[in-house]
């Protein structure tokens, strides 16, 4: 999911989608654990859409603190 797409989500969306994402990389490290798993940079791409998700959950909450400041 790009970074674009991410933003068109609502603060519930994104919230549900990190622990979505959360747990798909704890199913990964079971995975990996078991000897299941033969593609090891799934690790790295989870981890990035997790920080993007984060960043875009951010924005999107300072934004919010702003308007309701103003």
């Amino acid at each position: 999911m790009s970074v674009n797409d991410l933003r068109e989500l609502s603060v519930t969306e994104l919230k549900n989608k990190i622990v979505d994402l959360k747990k798909e990389l704890m199913d990964s490290r079971f995975a990996l654990a078991t000897s299941q798993l033969e593609d090891t940079s799934v690790f790295k791409k989870i981890r990035k859409e997790i920080a993007q998700a984060n960043t875009v959950l951010t924005e999107k909450l300072s934004v919010e603190n702003v308007e309701e400041g103003e």
